[in-house]
């Protein structure tokens, strides 16, 4: 190694411009790597710039949602509010235009002590009639203030007009419930006897009932429809069916019986009757139905387990009576 330094030393007579040349070199290895290191520190920085900026776009646009987000979300409060305010003016309305109406009929109940007109069942009946009606009307409208009042309440918000406009109509409803207190007074002192209300609720309670079973039995013939089956031989002995039309023998077809008997067919209840059995090879259905209003059901390939209405409105809107042929 020694040998080797001793090689490389340069001579002291050598050339200077060796010397030179090899610092000139030293300098422009080191002017090259300062380059270097900043042309290194601006990408740096420039990556930072552009990854920060989109960092900053991406927080921005999350910020843009939220922002939309609230701005919808405030909109619909603000719809809710003003749908629940034009509600709660409609129902003030209309108490007050009840009222307005009630106390007319307070009006219209009058008694006359002064004279010696009789005062007769049917005046008792009318005037109970009349105060039984304001009763009710004045429940009613108080009931629906008081859930306003819970609304309101529970809204959180603090509307001054709208509670006073509830304090006001609260203490309209106290007064008439008063009047009428003074009236029912009234009528007790003119001795209208108990059992004549007793009569009246009991011929109320008749008239219900009346009006109820004949309701129901309307009901019950307007649901009523007709169903039989069995093969052709068994329909036409039965006589519910005629072979009609065809040449020599063929190419006839079934039809209903014209003024055939209900008795012959099972009577059903439309609005009950979902499916209608068959457990037969094939069937058809004589009697004619809207073809989108049911289907055969096979229970496998070679057997109909049953027929289902989709539509009992629509397939039994051309006839009440449903006729189902089977092929065995």
């Amino acid at each position: 190694m020694k040998d080797e330094e001793t090689n490389y030393r340069p001579h002291s007579g050598s050339d200077p411009s060796g010397i030179s040349y090899a610092e000139n070199a030293r300098r422009d290895g080191i002017t090259k790597g300062a380059r270097t290191t900043a042309i290194i520190s601006v990408l740096i920085l420039l990556a930072a710039g552009v990854v920060a900026w989109l960092l900053f776009n991406r927080y921005q646009d999350k910020q843009l949602a939220l922002m939309d987000s609230e701005r919808s979300s405030y909109n619909e409060m603000l719809s809710v509010r003003d749908s629940t305010l034009n509600d709660w003016l409609q129902t003030f309305t209309q108490i007050e235009n009840e009222l307005n109406a009630i106390k007319q009929k307070e009006n219209l109940i009058t008694f006359s002590n002064s004279d010696s007109q009789e005062f007769t069942s049917t005046r008792k009946e009318q005037i109970l009639q009349d105060i039984k009606s304001i009763s009710m009307q004045l429940d009613e409208n108080r009931k629906k203030l008081a859930s306003l009042s819970s609304q309101l309440k529970n809204s959180g918000r603090e509307i001054k007009g709208l509670q006073e406009m509830i304090a006001g109509l609260e203490s309209r409803i106290q007064e008439h419930q008063t009047e009428i207190a003074v009236l029912s007074k009234t009528v007790s002192e003119k001795d209208i006897e108990i059992d004549e209300l007793n009569i009246l609720a009991a011929d109320l309670k008749a008239t219900v009932t009346e009006k109820e079973e004949e309701i129901n039995l309307r009901t019950a013939e307007m649901n009523k429809a007709y169903l039989a089956s069995g093969s052709s031989r068994d329909l036409r002995e039965m006589g519910i069916v005629t072979r009609d039309g065809g040449f020599l023998g063929l190419g006839r077809t079934e039809s209903l019986v014209n003024d055939i008997a209900d008795s012959l067919f099972a009577q059903i209840d439309i609005t009950e009757l979902k499916y209608i059995p068959v457990n037969s090879r094939d069937a058809k259905l004589v009697t004619e139905h809207p073809t989108e209003s049911y289907q055969f059901i096979r229970e496998s390939d070679d057997k109909i387990a049953h027929i289902e209405i989709k539509d009992p409105e629509e397939f039994w809107k051309i006839t009440r009576y449903a006729v189902v042929e089977l092929k065995k």
